[in-house]
């Protein structure tokens, strides 16, 4: 299914957009050395909540997660990439921690992902994994506009990831939004340019380049639902909720400037 926006629905994602930044730079205000996963999640919970929105996730019971994924938000950290369900975990100096969140407000969802380094610490592998997908997040962007297609973002993103060292997977990728979390059409990390759908103004993407840091090859938790690289290598997320409109792509989802 795809849905549009017609433009008097646009304020609407601009808000969902907006509660879904806030949450998550609050979030990682949040998160130093010896915050608890299962906080994190309770914290995702209650501004939910205080805002009149709905999860996405807390029922969300799909055929690649086993159950229903009963959180608020995902928290992966280090060698876990996506889906990743919060537990009993405190938070070390170093941990890489992305946190993905998919809010529906107004009947309009909007998702996003980041990833951050806890504490005081720099591990370059870490540094050069987050930059990466930040950059390929920054070039799908770009290609992202009214008569462009799907395979033009794909190859944006991809041209990124592959220069900067890494191994794509494209069994998970971005993906069409709307009155709900994941609808077609499905946007891989790589791909050819000028193929595929063509985008048109009202089309809501979640855009989200990911990478490991020495395979492409995934591995399912004991959980059911989290992803983890398969050698135990780090990895890192970035996501946009976008708005094609008559002028190009807006970002929904981006945190307000102090």
């Amino acid at each position: 299914m795809i849905e549009f926006l017609n433009p008097t629905e646009l304020p609407r994602a601009r808000e969902a957009g907006a509660l879904v930044a806030g949450i998550l730079q609050t979030l990682k205000s949040r998160s130093v050395v010896g915050t608890n996963l299962r906080d994190i999640d309770r914290w995702a919970q209650a501004m939910i909540i205080e805002a009149g929105a709905q999860s996405c996730y807390v029922d969300y019971e799909p055929s690649f997660g086993r159950g229903p994924f009963g959180h608020y938000i995902c928290t992966s950290v280090n060698d876990a990439v996506l889906h990743g369900r919060p537990f009993d975990y405190p938070l070390a100096d170093g941990d890489l921690l992305t946190l993905d969140l998919a809010v529906s407000q107004g009947g309009v969802v909007a998702d996003s992902a980041i990833s951050f380094i806890v504490g005081d610490s720099n591990p370059p592998e870490s540094v050069a994994l987050i930059s990466a997908t930040e950059r390929a997040l920054s070039a799908g962007i770009a290609a992202a506009g009214p008569g462009a297609r799907i395979g033009d973002i794909s190859h944006a993103i991809g041209s990124v990831l592959s220069e900067a060292g890494y191994q794509i997977n494209t069994e998970f990728g971005g993906h069409g939004v709307g009155s709900t979390m994941h609808q077609d059409p499905h946007i891989p990390n790589k791909g050819r340019p000028g193929r595929g759908y063509r985008l048109r103004p009202g089309l809501l993407l979640a855009l989200e380049p990911w990478v490991m840091a020495d395979t492409a090859k995934l591995v399912t938790d004991a959980d059911g639902w989290t992803l983890r690289s398969v050698t135990g290598c780090r990895t890192a997320h970035s996501e946009h909720t976008i708005a094609i409109t008559d002028d190009g792509a807006e970002i929904l989802t981006l945190p307000k400037q102090a």
